[in-house]
């Protein structure tokens, strides 16, 4: 089985990449496991032309094949992804609207291999849960569209640096067990 972990944040080493470490060491023994972060992509704006509803291919030449590759190969999905003025990061939010071949509400649409199983963890530094359950709803809705059947969360309340996540390791390692008690 295939895992693809994916630092949703444009900061490599931050608290987020620190539970990509953690949430990838703990499946690493049932998956092999891919770690990629958003921001090591180059990927443009849409520019709203809709060619690809007539197509289902992008007219830009960018790294956002190369990252449906990592989807296509990966059985489950983690995102992880920190707030962003209480939403998901610019440049995750960006391949997102570049990911419109694949979207399901139009045809013709690419698609990726049935069967693959999503899930999501949202951290933010201020206490409440609210911010982090409206980054888990864009995941959501993004797996949807992607026929990604979604199987999981995680928010985590009163994260901002690296160090913070030590702290909240339990509830991580929690979550990656029923990730991994989802196998078949």
């Amino acid at each position: 089985m295939n895992a693809l972990v994916i630092n949703c944040s444009p900061v490599r080493d931050g608290a987020t990449a620190e539970i990509t470490t953690v949430v990838s060491d703990c499946l690493k023994d049932r998956y092999d496991v891919r770690r990629i972060c958003i921001d090591d992509f180059e990927i443009g704006f849409c520019r709203g032309c809709r060619a690809c509803h007539h197509t289902a291919k992008c007219i830009q030449r960018d790294d956002v094949d190369k990252i449906m590759e990592y989807y296509e190969w990966a059985d489950s999905i983690v995102s992880v992804s920190p707030s962003y003025w209480a939403d998901i990061p610019g440049q995750f939010k960006v391949f997102i609207d570049r990911c419109t071949p694949w979207c399901n509400t139009h045809e013709p649409h690419a698609a990726l291999s049935a069967g693959k199983k999503g899930y999501s963890i949202a951290l933010r530094t201020g206490p409440g849960m609210r911010e982090c359950s409206r980054i888990i709803e864009s995941i959501e809705h993004f797996y949807g569209h992607l026929e990604i059947e979604y199987c999981g969360r995680l928010g985590l309340c009163s994260v901002e640096y690296k160090d913070a996540v030590n702290e909240r390791r339990n509830e991580i390692i929690e979550f990656c067990n029923k990730i991994l008690h989802a196998l078949p």
